[in-house]
Order: C-alpha cells, then structure tokens, then sequence
C-alpha cells in the first residue's frame, strides 16, 4: 500500500499565467480518489508534476510506494509501438530501463554479428532476467488474454494502432492492476471503454488494495468506484482544490453547502468589516472636538488594520458557466431511412426509420461498427446528393465506409459530425479565434468581437489565442460541439461526445440538445447520459442490429432482449 501527498503546490504556464496555486490534498492508504473540474483546469498538468515530469514553482509531492501511470493518449495510439513496447513503457522501472537496452542490443547484433555485440547481448539478457523482466512476460500474459483473447508470445509484436481504443485501455489497465506497484495515476481510465469494460474497471478499483488516483469525467463510475473526490477549482490568481471525502452521490449536495458557507463567511466578513469602518469615523468626528477620545480613535484604527491585514476568508470558486445554444431547424419528416443496410464485415443487414425531433442512442461494444455507421450518415448516406442541402462532411468523415444496401437521408438534413478522436487536420496549426473569424467551407467567418463572445460562452475565452492541437481533449470537444452549432446542422451525429467533458460541460451539452430543433443520433457508453435518449440503437456482438426501449449494455440482457 501507498499513499500520495500533495502539499502547497503552484505552477505558472510558460506565458506567466498562474495555473495552480498552493494546491494540497491526500489520497490514503488503499483508497481511491478521484480528479476532477473543469476542462484545462490543469488536471493532466497536476498529474505530471505528481509523478515528476513537471516541476512545480513551489510545494512539494511525496508518494509512499512504486508509481504507475496511465497516460492520457492511451485509447488513441497512432504509431509504430508494438504490444510489448505500450506493456514495458507501464512496467516498473527496473524493467523498462532493461527491457529497452535488451531492444537496443538485438538492433546491434542483427547489424552486426560480432563478438561484442554478442557480449553486449548477453549482458543486456542477464539485466533483464535479473530485473524481473520474465516474471514480468508471465503477468503480460495474463494480460493480453484477458483484453485480447491471445497469448503474449502472439500478441507482442502485433501493432498497437491495430488494437482498438477500448483494447488498448483495456491492455494497460490490466498491467498496472496486476503489476506491482503500490500507487495508479490514471488519467481517463473509462474514455474508449464500453460498458462491460467500465464496469469490469469498477469492480478491479474497489477490489484493489492500491491508492488510485484517477481524473475521470464518467458519472456512473464516480458514483460507483471513488471513495473521495478532489475538485480542482478555478481561481483568479491559480486554480486550488477543495476535497469532498465522501463519494459521488452526496458530492453536489456537499459542493452547494460549502458555496453557501464561502457566501456567508465572506457576507460576515464585510458586514464586519463596514462595522469597524464606521467605528473608526464616527471615532474621528467625536476625536475633532474631544481629545479624550483620541486613543479610542487610535485603537479603532489598529483594529480595522490588524482586521484588513489578516484578509478576508477564501472567496467562492469561480465556476464555469458554458452555454451551448444548439439551434438546427425544420428538416423533412424522415430524417434517415436504411435499407438492408450492411456495413461490410461488421453486422447483418438492418432496417431503419429516423423521424425528426427523435434522439437514438447507438450502443453496443467496441469494433461493433458503430462509429462507422456515423461516418457513412456524415458523408451523406450511401448515395449523398449535393443538391439536397447536405453538408460536405466527408473529410471529417474519413475513408469511403465499406458497405451494401441503402442509408438514405431526408429532405433538407445537414449532418455535422463529433468525432471521438478530434481527428481535424485542418485545424492544426490554427488558433481558436482564426478558425471562427476566418471560417471554412462549412462555416461563414465571424467579426473577432463576435468570435471572442461564442469563445467565452463555451468556456473557451481564455484559449483564443491557441492552436487546436495545444488544447485539452475536453476543451477540443467543447470546439467540436462550437464548430456544430454555428454549422447550421439539422442532424447531430455525436461519437462519444461526453468522453472528454468535463460535468459541467456534460450537463450543458445535455441542456443544448434539450432545446435542439433537430434529430440526434449519439454513439454512446456513457450511462448517465444515455438515459436522457428517446430510442436504444443496439449493436450486437453477434452482428444483429436491434432497437430496445431501454439501454441494453452487456450480451445476458441481449439475448433476454431479442
């Protein structure tokens, strides 16, 4: 067991900004705690000066016991890593430092078979056996089997972009629960997980007898897995914490008691404050005409200083007060119609009618074919005709969806895409108030004032001046949904939008589709926003598409469902 103590902490961003400021909490022996606020809070940049990458301006951490750590990127691996490199960079030191010179001697021997190479070699194996890198490759097996179903020996060399989000989550977690490291940072554990997997991930966190630390923005695993919560606050001069040592059910009720004591604390200190004020004058009107009263006078005014001097009690917390106005407007009847839709290699042929107004939630597990599904919608069905008003969503979309049969979209619907992934090319390189002001082929440019308002009321103000690619994934979503409401799209199709958000954001996203003239069709493993769905698109693991009344999440309730 460890523990984590995070004790004063502040850090300013290269620009001088002030980010943190004197940040202090506690994530005791065995438990688990959990991250959370506001989207480029600093939430990810807190956990990188927790495990050492980042040194704060001041204050200090101590962690009791080996770390582990869970990036963020994790779910969304593009590169050439192999299986047995994503497993040894979550090993225990020791390992990784050995594993990585055993991987840099093989590439000396295979270019040059020569006797020190060869001793090179040798050394390199004995450091690894001694380092524990084959009682490591026992554990890796076990992990592979369970989130992929194969072996270690097969799977280690296989590709990590060949794995899904879900996979890959699913493979790391696996090795940091199992491994022996006493202490998790686990940034966005849930993002790329279905539902069966998010709950696996919640029984393993309160089994486990490691201290976790974990930011997630997933409401039903809060409720369901964390013991405290750790809220990181926005403030003026740095953003601080506040921690509410019980869990998620009785967070909100807590959270609105404090504020009404910060409001009361503060209403007390200046009622206070206008007493002693007035003391003091009324001390120096009667001390012009009576010198007796000087020393009165003299010590009301000590009063009011040593008063002033010591400050006034902590100021309530600035919240975030986003507001997403989603407009869309009047499209035919049938918004989509699928005919004997199949999408190659993924499902059977299915039949489908969407009516205007309708929100249909797509369920189902990991490499279902989900998110293909929305790909095809967005780049205009089966057979898109650009007369019918239909945006050009394709390069958003990405490559052709292999498929057969007919996905058919109605009169006067406009698409507009979320993507899971925030895969937008062309807005790399380009700052939040250039891409509103100066628009797209989708979208019309607005004057800077006009940007610089729809900026402040997603919360997203303060990063105008940033390119895409430097945001936080939850702020890139907050764009996304931005990009979509000035878009003019009369059919939603969201991938996973919550994944990313923080709850604030959450539960505006859930208030601008309330009043959404328009139809939305949501990718979804998100329970809690889930229920606020009309009808239930379920994707089988059996290739069976099907509709369900309620949300169906793992396969026993699928075969009682059909």
């Amino acid at each position: 067991m460890g523990h984590i103590d995070v004790s004063g902490v502040s850090y300013a961003l290269a620009d001088g900004r002030p980010l943190l400021d004197d940040v202090s909490f506690r994530v005791g022996d065995g438990s688990v705690s959990a991250l959370i606020g506001a989207n480029g809070a600093g939430k990810s940049t807190l956990l990188r000066i927790i495990r050492g990458d980042l040194r704060p301006d001041s204050g200090g951490v101590v962690i009791d016991g080996g770390l582990g750590v869970m990036d963020q990127f994790v779910g969304h691996v593009r590169d050439d890593r192999t299986v047995r490199d994503l497993l040894v960079l979550v090993s225990p030191a020791a390992v990784r430092r050995a594993a990585e010179a055993l991987a840099t001697a093989e590439d000396a021997l295979i270019e040059r078979d020569e006797t020190a190479t060869q001793m090179r070699y040798a050394t390199a194996l004995t450091d690894y056996a001694d380092a524990g890198g084959y009682d490591q490759e026992v554990v890796w097996d076990h992990c592979t089997m369970a989130a992929l179903g194969v072996p270690f020996e097969r799977a280690q060399y296989r590709s990590v972009r060949s794995l899904s989000g879900g996979e890959q989550k699913r493979l790391v977690l696996e090795a940091l629960l199992r491994g022996p490291e006493q202490v998790l940072l686990l940034d966005e554990p849930d993002n790329y997980l279905d539902v069966p997997a998010k709950r696996w991930l919640e029984e393993q966190l309160r089994a486990t007898p490691k201290t976790v630390l974990l930011v997630s923005h997933d409401r039903e695993l809060l409720a369901r897995a964390a013991d405290r919560i750790v809220t990181l606050e926005l403030g003026g001069a740095g953003n601080t914490t506040w921690t509410h040592g019980g869990g998620f059910s009785g967070y909100h009720e807590a959270r609105e008691e404090r504020m009404a004591r910060l409001e009361e604390l503060r209403r007390r200190w200046d009622e206070e404050q206008a007493k002693l004020k007035a003391l003091v004058l009324r001390f120096k009107e009667k001390a012009k005409y009576n010198s007796d009263v000087a020393s009165a006078y003299q010590a009301a005014q000590t009063r009011l200083a040593k008063f002033e001097e010591a400050g006034p009690p902590q100021e309530r917390p600035r919240e975030q007060n986003v507001r997403m106005r989603l407009t869309g407007s009047r499209t035919g009847r049938r918004v989509i119609e699928c005919d004997a839709l199949e999408l190659t290699g993924l499902m059977r042929p299915f039949d489908l009618e969407v009516w205007f107004g309708e929100r249909i939630a797509v369920l189902g597990s990991n490499g279902s074919g989900k998110s293909h599904f929305l790909r095809l919608l967005a780049a205009g069905g089966t057979d898109p005709d650009p007369s019918a008003g239909h945006l050009a969503s394709a390069e958003i979309a990405g490559a052709p969806v292999p498929h057969t049969g007919v996905a058919k979209l109605g009169a006067r619907v406009a698409p507009g895409l979320f993507a899971q992934a925030h895969e937008h090319p062309e807005l790399v390189g380009r700052t939040l108030l250039d891409i509103l002001h100066r628009g797209d082929d989708r979208r019309t440019g607005m004057p800077r004032e006009a940007a610089s308002r729809v900026l402040d009321r997603y919360g997203l103000a303060a990063s105008a001046e940033q390119t895409f690619e430097s945001l936080s994934g939850g702020q890139q979503a907050r764009l996304q949904i931005l990009l979509l409401e000035l878009s003019g799209a009369t059919l939603l199709l969201l991938d996973e939008p919550t994944d990313n958000l923080d709850l604030v954001s959450a539960e505006a996203l859930e208030d601008g589709l309330a009043g959404y003239e328009g139809t939305v069709v949501a990718v979804t493993h998100d329970r809690w926003f889930a229920r606020g769905f009309d009808r239930y698109l379920v994707f089988g693991s059996d290739g069976v598409v099907y509709e369900t009344d309620e949300p169906v999440w793992d396969e026993t309730r699928v075969a009682r469902a059909r």
